[in-house]
């Protein structure tokens, strides 16, 4: 916390070496380091990052988004009684974008299933099936599709946990650059403006 002011620490603790004047470089226009602590379910997390007045970013890697919607009560909660103003909170979640949902699943599946299986030996996990994975699409936090789909996904996501910003995991495994580079274009020139437009309540701007 103290070495986000940009300037030189002294420090000891017990659980990583001390610092002696460390410092930060290069420095912000600001003054200011501006930090987001990552939190993946766990309520500790939570009401430490409140303790510091620290933004939130919730990784929803799976599962329904509104699951997480306690998470962000207590935040507030905890933000209440130490005393701090609670900051923004986002959440961080994996998709891809193509121009259509058919070409946006076929590329993606394949590679996150070699990724799903290789986590999942390591914690008892049967291999990822297509039917489990399309569910994950139709009502999980996981944005695949078109740019239609994606945005209508994102901001129902987003109003319902009523977060400051998205975060997009735009890609898995062995994804091919140029499909990578798509996701990216299509994110900024067409899913972010959707996105906008249908939490503005635009709808008919909308195509």
């Amino acid at each position: 916390m103290r070495i986000l002011d940009e300037k030189p620490v002294t420090w000891s603790g017990t659980v990583r070496a001390s610092l002696e004047d460390a410092d930060v470089f290069p420095k912000t226009e600001s003054g200011h380091l501006r930090t987001w602590v990552g939190v993946g379910g766990s309520p500790q997390s939570v009401i430490r990052a409140a303790h510091y007045g620290l933004p939130l970013m919730l990784a929803v890697v799976g599962g329904q988004p509104e699951r997480f919607a306690p998470y962000i009560d207590l935040y507030r909660q905890a933000a209440e009684q130490s005393g701090t103003a609670p900051q923004s909170v986002g959440m961080h979640s994996p998709g891809f974008i193509a121009e259509t949902d058919e070409e946006a699943r076929e590329l993606f599946y394949p590679r996150y299933k070699v990724i799903r299986d290789r986590i999942g030996a390591t914690r008892g996990w049967p291999p990822l099936r297509r039917q489990e994975f399309d569910t994950e699409l139709e009502f999980g936090s996981m944005y695949v599709g078109s740019p239609e789909t994606v945005a209508r996904r994102m901001a129902s996501s987003i109003a319902t946990l009523g977060v400051d910003r998205f975060d997009l995991i735009y890609t898995s495994g062995t994804l091919p650059m140029s499909a990578r580079m798509k996701a990216v274009e299509l994110f900024g020139t067409r899913v972010i403006p959707l996105v906008r437009d249908i939490l503005a309540g635009r709808p008919a701007e909308i195509k």
